[in-house]
C-alpha cells in the first residue's frame, strides 16, 4: 500500500537555480554505480526532487539513465506549483512532473531519488530526519543521492544512501578548474559543510588530500588527470577509498561514509 500523502507538501521552497548540464557529474556516477539495479527492476522509477525553476535536470536525468536502463522513468517533483506548471510542456514518454516535497507523492517506491542543492537552506540538525524520510520511500535496493554543486557543475560533493542509511561520500570535479582538492570544501553537503574544522574527519580527509596532491606535483607534467590519480592512489593508504582508476579518471573519488561522518553531536 502506498504511504498516505500529507495534505500539504513537506519542505520549503528553494531558490530554484538551475542550469543545463549542472548535474552531469552526479548523473554519470549514478548511471555507473546504480545502472545494474535500475535494470533489475520491472518499473525503474527515478525521482528528481526539487528540480528547480526549469526542468533541465529531470530531462537530462532521463536521457542519462536510459543509456544504462532503457525502461527507466523519471518523475520531477517540485514544491512550488508554478514550477510544476512550467515543466508540464516538457512531459514525454517516461518523464512527468508532480507537485510535492519530501513525502515523495508517488503510488509506489522509486528505485532512485536524486536531491541536488535542496538541503543547503536547511539547518544541519534537520538533515538526518530528511534523509530518513526519503530513504523510507525507496524500493528495496534503492538509492538516495543528496549533495551540492556549483552553478555550472564543475565541483560537486554528494552522499549516497540506501534504505539502511548513508553509505558513501563522492567528491567530483572538473580537474582543470582545481587548484587543490580542498577547493571542494565549499560544496560539501549540508551534513558535512560545517564539519570542515580541526578535529572532524572530513577536515582531516581534505588535509590529507591536499598533501597527497602536493606530493603528486611531478605528475602534473602529464596532466591534471594523472596528478589526481596519483594523489588518490596515495590516499588509499589511510582512507577507505571504494572506487578505482576508471572513476578517478573522471575526476572522482568515493569514500566510505563512516570515515567522514561527523564526530561530534550537532
Amino acid at each position: 500500500m502506498a504511504p498516505r500523502t500529507p495534505s500539504r507538501p513537506v519542505g520549503s521552497v528553494t531558490r530554484g537555480t538551475t542550469n543545463p548540464n549542472r548535474l552531469r557529474r552526479m548523473d554519470r556516477w549514478i548511471a555507473a554505480v546504480h545502472g545494474a539495479e535500475l535494470r533489475r527492476h520491472t518499473d525503474p522509477v527515478a525521482v528528481d526532487l526539487g528540480y528547480g525553476a526549469s526542468p533541465w535536470t529531470a530531462v537530462e536525468l532521463l536521457l542519462r539513465l536510459r543509456t544504462v536502463a532503457p525502461h527507466a522513468r523519471v518523475v520531477g517533483i517540485e514544491i512550488e506549483p508554478a514550477r510544476v506548471a512550467a515543466a508540464k510542456p516538457y512531459e514525454r514518454e517516461g518523464l512527468s512532473f508532480r507537485h510535492g516535497g519530501f513525502e515523495v507523492p508517488l503510488p509506489g517506491s522509486p528505485v532512485l531519488i536524486r536531491a541536488a542543492n535542496v538541503l543547503r537552506q536547511y539547518d544541519e540538525e534537520q538533515v538526518g530526519a530528511v534523509w530518513e524520510r526519503l530513504c523510507a520511500r525507496l524500493a528495496p535496493g534503492g538509492l538516495l543521492v543528496e549533495g551540492t554543486c556549483d552553478e555550472i557543475g564543475r565541483r560537486h560533493v554528494w552522499v549516497a544512501l540506501g534504505p539502511e542509511g548513508p553509505r558513501t561520500v563522492t567528491f567530483a570535479t572538473r580537474l582543470g578548474s582545481l587548484e587543490r582538492p580542498s577547493d571542494l570544501a565549499e560544496r560539501l553537503p549540508k551534513a558535512l559543510i560545517h564539519r570542515n574544522v580541526p578535529g572532524e574527519p572530513v577536515h582531516a580527509f581534505l588535509r590529507d588530500f591536499d598533501r597527497a596532491w602536493a606530493a603528486a606535483a611531478p605528475y602534473a607534467s602529464y596532466g591534471a588527470r594523472q596528478r589526481w590519480i596519483r594523489a588518490v592512489r596515495d590516499l588509499t593508504a589511510d582512507w577507505p577509498v571504494l572506487d578505482g582508476t576508471s572513476r578517478w579518471r573522471q575526476g572522482e573519488v568515493t569514500v566510505r561514509w563512516e570515515a567522514l561522518a561527523p564526530r561530534r553531536a550537532g
